[in-house]
C-alpha cells in the first residue's frame, strides 16, 4: 500500500495530515494512480496478479487468510461491524481508514490486500471476462485484461477493476473483501474508500509493494 508523505489538506477545509501519515492514500482517481506508478518507475497490478497476490499462495479460500472471517476471533481486515450504515461498532479498531500493517501479512508478506480501501487495477472491467476466459478450450495463464469495458448496468461508462473492499464493507450488503470479489469503477472516480498500490517488474515475475 502506498504511503502518503506530503500534502496540503485531507478532506473538509482546515484539515490536514497530521497523525495519518501511515494511513493509504484516497481520493485518487485511476489515471493519477496510473500517473504516480509510470513516474515511480512502476505500474498498476492486472486484477489477475491482484488476486493471485492476494491468497498469499491459499488456494480455493474464501478470505485471504483462509475460510474464517474472524479466526480465533481475531478481526483480519479493516471492514465495517454492526449495522450498516448507520452503526459501526469498531470491533476491529478503526471507523474509517486504518494505518498501513495494522493486520496481520498474507501468506506473500503483503499488508491490506483485503479491505481497508479499494485498490486500483490496470484492467478495464467487463462484466463477464472471466466467465469467457472459463469456457475457453485451454485454461488461461496470467490474464492481462480485456481490451475495453463494458457494464451492462451502465453501459455508455467506461469503467476499470478495483479489487479488495474497503473499510465500508461488510456482510449486510458487499463482502469484496473475499479474495474472489471484484470492484468498479468510472476511470476518473476518487472516493474516501479507493487507493491503489504499485507492482515494479523483476524478471518476469511482478513484486508488490507491502
Amino acid at each position: 500500500m502506498v504511503d502518503l508523505r506530503k500534502g496540503r489538506q485531507l478532506a473538509a477545509p482546515g484539515s490536514d495530515l497530521e497523525g495519518r501519515e501511515k494511513h493509504p492514500v484516497l481520493q485518487v482517481a485511476w489515471e493519477d494512480a496510473v500517473a504516480y506508478a509510470r513516474w515511480a518507475g512502476k505500474r498498476l497490478p492486472t486484477e489477475a496478479e491482484f488476486e493471485f497476490a492476494a491468497r498469499g499462495g491459499i488456494e480455493r479460500k474464501k478470505y485471504p487468510w483462509g475460510d474464517e472471517l474472524k479466526p480465533d476471533g481475531k478481526w483480519m481486515a479493516n471492514i465495517w461491524q454492526g449495522r450498516f450504515p448507520y452503526e459501526n461498532t469498531e470491533e476491529d479498531g478503526f471507523r474509517a481508514t486504518a494505518p498501513v500493517a495494522s493486520f496481520p501479512a498474507n501468506g506473500y508478506g503483503l499488508y491490506d490486500m483485503a479491505g481497508n480501501v479499494w485498490q486500483w487495477c490496470s484492467d478495464w472491467y467487463r462484466h463477464d471476462y472471466y466467465q469467457d476466459l472459463a469456457a475457453g478450450a485451454k485454461p488461461a495463464h496470467n490474464p492481462q485484461g480485456p481490451p475495453d469495458s463494458f457494464d451492462p448496468a451502465e453501459p455508455r461508462v467506461a469503467k476499470r477493476v478495483m479489487r479488495g473492499g474497503s473499510y465500508l464493507c461488510t456482510d449486510q450488503y458487499c463482502t469484496a473483501y473475499e479474495a474472489g470479489a471484484r470492484g468498479k469503477g468510472a476511470a476518473d472516480t476518487g472516493t474516501n474508500h479507493l487507493g491503489f498500490r504499485c507492482v515494479k517488474e523483476k524478471g518476469d515475475a511482478a513484486r508488490f509493494a507491502r
